[in-house]
């Protein structure tokens, strides 16, 4: 038996924070308690502990791969890195959200989802991630080819999670074609001719492709038990049909009428962690902070900057002034990712649960990881 106690700690459980100890017996929490800790507990100077972060939907594994437009970088080197990032930010259980889109005009756009699975099970079967990794796939509804080449993955990754996307200029996200174009001119580099092929081409892709693959990919899914997610919803009829292919999380959606239709039908509801942070959308969508007022975000997602759950985290029962406490902010991060995961062996610090868990510092200019372990090992 393998039993290590943490003492001193203000412990961050489902309805309050705590003064007491934390008992690690092989991997699980054995015990949480109050008052004096047993001797020679470790003492963590009346930091912060939270669970350890359950991350839904991160791309930032492609931003180590392609640190530059038109440079790719060592996979594995890349996955590493990535990894160390990610738990080095308190998130313990990752879904690597690899985009699944054939566009071989963009390069570098189409994600090699199939380069990064391979590599991440090989890193895993080398013992060094930190972090436990399960595969996210992002397709794209519209691209030609998406089915085969999502059905393949699903053959080889263990795929957990597929998210619905549809990048159109003039749907969802791209509500207007200058939004579009705004947005992929800055990340891509393009020149306007390029972008206007690409315009033309992925509006014709859209009212060829769009519907039949959609259809397919829920019904993969289904077969499957994997769960799905639909992205940057709009409207209600993006909502009705989120809900008749049995979507159980809306990620990113642009407005407050199809945020508040998701919720209400049951859906949960995820928001980027960054626009907690920044106080808005980069995009100029819905604020996540307005949703957390109204009761209507249920997950927080670090997106494309891991440490920004744990800001999030401690700066939303600030800026909502109380409206949501620490506890219910912490379990955007942790306990409600996981139960929409499926994943009942984490999220919460309690007893027979995995012992995946955070000490924070919050003192000073702003909450920091100072360690972070993972079925009772630490990882960071």
């Amino acid at each position: 038996m393998n039993e290590t106690v943490y003492a001193n700690a203000l412990l961050v459980l489902e309805d309050e924070v705590r003064p007491g100890h934390l008992v690690v017996r092989d991997g699980i929490i054995a015990e949480i308690g109050e008052g004096a800790a047993p001797r020679g507990a470790i003492d963590l100077g009346g930091d912060h502990v939270l669970p350890g972060f359950v991350e839904l939907h991160t791309d930032h594994v492609e931003g180590h791969l392609y640190p530059r437009p038109r440079v790719t970088w060592n996979a594995f080197a890349a996955v590493t890195a990535y990894d160390a990032q990610i738990a080095a930010s308190g998130i313990t259980t990752v879904f690597d959200s690899l985009r699944v889109w054939p566009d071989k005009r963009a390069a570098g756009m189409d994600g090699d989802a199939a380069l990064l699975t391979a590599t991440v099970r090989a890193a895993s079967a080398a013992g060094v991630l930190r972090a436990e990794h399960f595969v996210h796939l992002r397709c794209e509804v519209t691209a030609d080819g998406v089915v085969e080449e999502a059905g393949a993955l699903l053959d080889e990754a263990g795929v957990r999670l597929i998210s619905l996307m549809d990048h159109t200029p003039g749907q969802r996200q791209f509500m207007t074609e200058a939004q579009f174009r705004s947005y992929y001119k800055k990340k891509s580099g393009m020149s306007d001719a390029e972008l206007d092929l690409i315009v033309s081409e992925r509006q014709e892709a859209h009212a060829r492709y769009a519907r039949p693959n959609r259809a397919r990919l829920v019904e993969m899914a289904r077969a499957q038990g994997i769960v799905l997610a639909s992205h940057d919803d709009a409207t209600d009829d993006h909502v009705a049909e989120a809900i008749g292919d049995g979507v159980a999380i809306a990620e990113f959606p642009t407005t407050d009428r199809a945020a508040d239709a998701s919720h209400e039908a049951g859906i949960r509801v995820l928001m980027g962690a960054p626009n907690i942070v920044r106080g808005g959308s980069h995009t100029g969508n819905v604020a996540a902070e307005s949703l957390a007022r109204r009761g209507v975000l249920d997950i927080l997602s670090s997106d494309y900057v891991p440490g920004s759950l744990l800001l999030a985290a401690f700066d939303l029962p600030a800026r909502t002034e109380g409206v949501i406490t620490l506890p219910q902010a912490v379990a955007m991060v942790s306990a409600n990712p996981a139960a929409a995961a499926g994943l009942s062996d984490r999220g919460r610090l309690a007893p027979g649960l995995r012992a995946d868990f955070i000490r924070v510092s919050a003192a000073g200019a702003g909450p920091a990881a100072r360690a972070v372990w993972r079925q009772g090992e630490r990882v960071a």
